[in-house]
């Protein structure tokens, strides 16, 4: 039973306390934490299929529920759930302290603990299991995606509970396999769905950032197709003086399957299927957003430099244009070949004619685009009517559908902006996301009147998936701090009272 206190509009949040408390939180023990989670690969299923054999999922959900428990925040129960055959979750829930019984609530934190592969490039002084702390920043694999966001999470409840403020019911739920489509995650939520309660508000720790000088409400995001694409003309390679010119090329083969999927000039997925119109609300956030970050926009990826001549030439983007820079990377299709076989490394390659070419590809697809329409519609369109009868396969690997936010209610706009005013001198930016979190359009579609507070700190060079991937501190703390405030303020305005 929630208990009877009073009116929370009269019990006011001190959010520079709240940032004082979670910033000494960081700085005397997230931190350690993180260093100790980064430095344990953990990888997700999809990239450690014997993940069970190896134990260190099992090991990355201990730790931070051995940590939870350390913290003893009152009213928090926590267990770690594991469905047979299924990577482990992660599930806590804290009981209100505010009267909630007139409009009763749950708020539900979501993060995932397991990590991408290690990716190759990093920085000679950086590894992708070797934490380091430089000027500001963590670096390592998983930091900030996603594993700060359970500590976060529970350092924000914490910065709650050191003033007394009161609170609604709240629930953790972290995961280990986000990183391959969340495809353990839904028997999960089934089975927990009646513990869930009845969820008003989400708060998703596992989204970006445009810049480092706001709080950003990620407003939608692309779902993804992906699979193997396979070319094979042999069933042995043969010496390439002999064969060639004969026997076709199983890479010029995969070029012209792959240009009836995408314009190879400039990039548009040829499929009308693919696409799908952008909402007016979210054309007018971008062009609001453009006008924000403007050319950081570009600026923020890794571009490749060579100097030609003692001049400094870059690689240019798709587009300088920030608007369509924003459309470009959340609600177009994009193709990505993420992996190859068949091809040996480069100090291996003879004079060989190769049997087969495969590809892994990723497709990006747009918010609002079914991914499971669109797997089959790769494959019918790949296999078809392969070019000299090779033989071409495509083998899905599954899709996610991308999500698009519920409406903005009056309320959270409200709480979002004080606390990112609160925090960061600023109001919030919207901003969409390219990639995919299956579990949000999951959300969605179970709690269809809740508001959605997708978040984190992948700002601008954070490069989650890729090498010298970093944690902004900065950024993370007062993070912490406003998803306090957006907590507390939960009941308070949705019992009448103001935004605090």
């Amino acid at each position: 039973m929630n208990a009877r206190l009073p009116d929370p509009a009269f019990s006011p949040f001190d959010a520079q306390a709240a940032l004082t408390h979670a910033s000494a939180q960081w700085d005397r023990d997230l931190v350690g934490q993180i260093k100790d989670y980064i430095a344990i690969p953990a990888k997700s299923p999809a990239f450690a299929s014997d993940w069970a054999e190896q134990g260190l999922l099992e090991t990355v959900v201990r730790n931070a529920a051995a940590w939870i428990e350390a913290q003893k925040v009152a009213g928090l129960r926590l267990e770690i759930i594991r469905l047979p055959g299924r990577t482990p979750v992660l599930f806590f829930e804290v009981e209100a302290t505010a009267d909630t019984t007139t409009t009763p609530h749950t708020v539900l934190m979501y993060g995932h603990l397991d990590k991408q592969p290690e990716f190759s490039g990093w920085r000679s002084d950086l590894g992708p299991w070797t934490p380091k702390l430089e000027g500001g920043k963590l670096y390592g694999r998983g930091g900030a995606d996603d594993g700060y966001a359970v500590y976060a999470s529970v350092a924000a409840l914490q910065a709650l509970k050191a003033q007394g403020t009161p609170h609604p019911r709240v629930v953790g739920l972290i995961e280990t396999c986000e990183e391959s489509g969340s495809y353990d995650l839904l028997p999960y939520v089934e089975a927990l769905r009646q513990r869930l309660g009845e969820v008003a508000l989400v708060i998703c720790l596992d989204s970006g950032a445009g810049n480092y000088d706001q709080l950003w409400l990620t407003t939608s995001l692309r779902g993804m197709a992906s699979g193997t694409l396979k070319v094979e003309v042999l069933s042995e390679g043969v010496h390439s003086g002999d064969a060639s010119g004969l026997v076709p090329s199983s890479f010029r083969i995969m070029r012209q399957v792959l240009d009836r999927l995408e314009d190879s000039a400039t990039g548009r997925l040829l499929p009308a299927s693919f696409h799908c119109e952008v909402p007016p609300e979210r054309l007018a956030q971008a062009k609001a957003t453009a006008a924000i970050l403007g050319d950081e926009i570009h600026r923020r990826f890794p571009w490749a430099h060579h100097d030609c001549g003692g001049s400094t030439l870059m690689t240019l983007p798709t587009t300088t244009d920030p608007l369509q820079g924003l459309l470009n990377r959340t609600w177009a299709p994009t193709l990505s070949v993420t992996g190859a076989e068949g091809l040996p490394a480069l100090k291996d390659a003879g004079n060989v004619l190769r049997p087969y070419t495969a590809f892994k590809l990723s497709l990006r697809l747009p918010p609002l685009v079914p991914a499971d329409q669109a797997v089959a519609e790769l494959k019918r369109l790949l296999e078809d009517n392969a070019p000299y009868q090779a033989k071409v396969t495509f083998e899905g690997a599954g899709g996610a559908t991308g999500w698009n936010a519920p409406p903005t209610q009056p309320w959270f706009e409200q709480v979002l902006n004080a606390a990112s005013h609160a925090h960061f001198g600023a109001p919030c930016g919207h901003i969409g996301q390219g990639g995919t979190i299956p579990l949000m359009n999951l959300l969605s579609k179970g709690f269809p009147t809740a508001q959605m507070m997708v978040c984190g700190v992948l700002g601008p060079k954070s490069n989650a998936h890729g090498p010298n991937e970093f944690l902004h501190l900065d950024y993370a703390k007062k993070l912490t701090a406003a998803v306090a405030q957006v907590i507390a303020a939960s009941v308070q305005t949705r019992a009448g009272g103001d935004a605090v």
